[in-house]
């Protein structure tokens, strides 16, 4: 699909209470329960923290020692929102590029993708390592230089990579980890939190509650606007 001129549309779609219904790191920490993390999520959602550095405490409040508890709940815990099998047909029968750019981590974003044809290229997200008491999470995809959020894991930097002048860029998400994405993209898809900063923003955008609705508005082959 052009999206416009010889542009070719690519989407960014995030994970955690996008694709899965449920937001799985808040669902890892409610289930375990370690003291103090409700505050660290409430200074993330107040920005007083950087994503980068509020994750990372969260997780190192769990020790290692629990890891399989931890992932086996994360995967078991997770249902993936309606739609999104056909969603990745209608790319590929369209010849849409889908990235999936999630603020989630490697031991449950790989696994509960496995089932779907994504190239693991294709899938963005943070690392794990539990080789010490305390499970360390690891940030391979970095804000560059035009970014100073301290995302950790940096949708700006993945949405510039494919420029504007060759790309129609689509972004799909539900909170404040999609925000700046959002300023970047031609088609906002906006769910929860991301259609108040929206409406605050005055940015267009198109809701949605399943991935029907995302197929029926790139279906539509308008300007998705409200």
């Amino acid at each position: 699909m052009n999206g416009g001129g010889d542009k070719q549309t690519i989407i960014f779609c995030d994970f955690d209470g996008t694709i899965t219904v449920n937001d799985n790191i808040v669902a890892i920490m409610k289930h375990f329960n370690p003291e103090g993390w409700e505050n660290i999520v409430e200074r993330i959602v107040s920005r007083e923290i950087s994503i980068r550095e509020g994750v990372g405490s969260l997780f190192a409040l769990l020790p290692t020692s629990r890891k399989q508890e931890v992932i086996d709940f994360a995967i078991g815990n997770a249902t993936i929102r309606a739609g999104f099998r056909e969603l990745l047909d209608y790319c590929r029968e369209h010849h849409i590029q889908f990235l999936v750019t999630s603020g989630g981590i490697d031991f449950f974003v790989y696994p509960l993708l496995a089932e779907f044809p994504i190239p693991r290229e294709n899938i963005y997200c943070n690392g794990s390592d539990f080789s010490g008491s305390r499970i360390r999470i690891l940030w391979p995809h970095p804000c560059d230089e035009h970014c100073q959020a301290d995302c950790g894991m940096c949708k700006t930097t993945i949405i510039r990579s494919y420029p504007k002048d060759r790309y129609e860029r689509i972004l799909i998400g539900d909170s404040v980890t999609d925000f700046e994405g959002a300023k970047l993209a031609d088609i906002i898809f906006a769910r929860s939190h991301l259609i108040d900063m929206c409406k605050e923003n005055g940015f267009p955008y198109r809701p949605y509650s399943d991935f029907y609705d995302v197929i029926q508005s790139l279906d539509a082959k308008e300007a998705i606007r409200p």
